[in-house]
């Protein structure tokens, strides 16, 4: 059994509850990612995606004197707090199970109530992308087949 921790993401960029979507966003642009988790020291306490900063800012069609911008709200305020979260011991088969049961983009790993990193879906695209190679890379070639014809 493959476990999370080979291919889940362990360099993770976070942010405390007490900053704002304009960082939040920055940093996911800065980034290239769609997921942050929130944390007090090494404890999640929520987590906050592109999805939750774009649903909370206002739309761009607003004139500038009524539209809410990204630096007047803080995290805590749009943060997903009931989060689900995988062991860092969990199955990749399980973990991949879950993320597709509850279409959902991302699990935080956790080792004993201490975040150590996360896992996405893209990792899991890499995962599937990987195994089509290999396959491919396994099967004979056509050449192969005529090669034996007399």
């Amino acid at each position: 059994m493959f476990s999370i921790n080979a291919i889940m993401s362990t360099n993770l960029i976070t942010v405390a509850p007490s900053a704002t979507l304009a960082e939040a966003r920055r940093l996911m642009q800065e980034h290239r990612i769609h997921h942050i988790p929130v944390v007090e020291g090494d404890k999640l306490v929520g987590l906050v995606t592109l999805t939750n900063v774009l649903a909370a800012t206002d739309s761009f069609l607003r004139d500038d004197s009524s539209r809410i911008h990204a630096n007047e709200i803080g995290i805590e305020d749009a943060m997903v707090t009931d989060v689900a979260t995988v062991d860092v011991n969990a199955g990749l088969r399980h973990a991949a199970l879950f993320l597709e049961k509850h279409q959902i983009g991302c699990l935080p790993v956790l080792d004993d109530d201490r975040l150590v990193g996360i896992i996405t879906d893209t990792d899991f695209v890499a995962v599937a992308i990987n195994l089509l190679e290999q396959i491919e890379e396994a099967e004979p070639v056509a050449e192969d087949y005529d090669a034996g014809v007399g």
